[in-house]
């Protein structure tokens, strides 16, 4: 059992969504496992389900991470570990493969022996399409399926993410010196015809912050021309509201603000500041929560909601308590959150969706944390033997 002298087994829940073969976590009656759960999927979240057990979440650094303790309590057998998309837009195609791997019991009926799954976190591969199995392994009763929410279940999804907590109250960094409120979306390109030119009325996929579509550097980085003060990379006038308040959640914006601004556009901000930034999600197009992602720091989620923010009503619903510290936070589809931390990591960051397609697509923006007083509050000098960005 698990206890202080004695650590949980560590675990990497491996789960192919390709291919034939399927994973074999091995585990044994009694003892309590630490499962550590990647997403390492480009454009997907996903619903995590383990049959016949618990899983108790311990940590969760990402959208994409989470650690979950689970104790082998159930009786000897094999049991399905699944996992499948969470898709919050209405009407767009996505992949239903539910991906599984097989949480095992040594010596279980249909399993494998304890001699053939030495260690305590080694893991098999038994083939689900050839029925090939390894030493050891024995013919037995089929694993047992778990109960995944359908696809669409945001109640769900929202339940989940707002029962996270801190384990004991937190110091919440504040006043607040800088706040930037932003919307998160898609949008639409005009285009002429052609291979890359696939939406509605000659138009191509886009997303935006506060309107403006990022667009990456291809000469030279961010960081690279911030520490050398290189002009005509970017700017430093992101701005900090939406340039036009609408209804942001409506089905029903105007096509005048679906095509936003291309342009690389940052955001400064002084080192030490207590820095909020509201996520506000908007229908354009079509209203998808959006993995929210900054780099090079963690914050404390305050709040989430659905609809549009608004701090005369929504400050009142703030965790100031035990907020969850995290680098992640699922902004909800149709809906809002609001995060806060201290900037004392200088340097320039990327804020962006953690959806590839969202991301490409320019659902970013970046921080220009300035440096601090002393030598420790400054940004690093890059390395010498940083790879040089081709010329195009």
């Amino acid at each position: 059992m698990f206890s202080p002298l004695a650590p949980p087994t560590i675990m990497f829940a491996i789960i192919p969504v390709s291919g034939a073969e399927t994973s074999i976590i091995p585990v044994v009656a009694g003892e309590t496992s630490l499962l550590r759960v990647i997403n390492a999927a480009m454009n997907a979240e996903l619903f995590v389900s383990l049959a016949g057990h618990k899983m108790t979440v311990v940590a969760a650094d990402a959208m994409y991470t989470t650690d979950v303790l689970v104790t082998a309590h159930a009786a000897p057998g094999r049991y399905y570990l699944a996992a499948r998309a969470y898709v919050s837009a209405q009407g767009v195609t996505f992949d239903n493969t539910t991906a599984t791997a097989i949480f095992q019991y040594k010596n279980a009926p249909g399993g494998c022996s304890a001699a053939a799954l030495k260690g305590p976190a080694g893991l098999s591969r038994a083939s689900s399409g050839n029925h090939h199995h390894p030493p050891g392994h024995n013919k037995g009763p089929a694993p047992m399926l778990p109960k995944l929410p359908a696809y669409n279940d945001t109640n769900t999804a929202t339940v989940f993410s707002d029962s996270i907590r801190s384990p004991a109250p937190v110091k919440i960094p504040h006043p607040v010196t800088q706040e930037v409120f932003t919307t998160i979306g898609f949008g639409l390109f005009s285009c002429r015809p052609g291979p890359f030119c696939q939406g509605p009325n000659n138009t191509r996929f886009g997303a935006s912050m506060n309107n403006i579509s990022f667009q990456l550097p291809n000469t030279i980085s961010l960081l690279q021309a911030h520490y050398h003060h290189l002009p005509g990379v970017f700017t430093l006038d992101f701005p900090p509201r939406p340039p036009l308040v609408f209804n942001f959640t409506s089905t029903k914006i105007p096509r005048a603000l679906w095509e936003p601004e291309r342009a690389t556009k940052l955001y400064r901000v002084k080192y030490g500041d207590v820095v909020q930034i509201v996520f506000q999600d908007t229908g354009i197009f079509v209203a998808e929560e959006h993995p929210m992602h900054i780099h090079g720091y963690h914050f404390y989620v305050l709040a989430t909601g659905f609809g549009n923010y608004d701090p005369r009503r929504d400050e009142a619903k703030f965790n100031l308590v035990d907020p969850p510290s995290r680098n992640t936070i699922g902004v909800p589809v149709g809906g809002w959150a609001v995060v806060r931390f201290v900037a004392d990591n200088p340097g320039v960051w990327l804020v962006h969706c953690h959806i590839d397609a969202h991301l490409t697509g320019g659902l970013a923006m970046a921080l220009v944390v300035e440096d601090g007083k002393t030598e420790l509050e400054a940004t690093m000098p890059p390395p010498y033997d940083l790879p040089v960005c081709p010329h195009h």
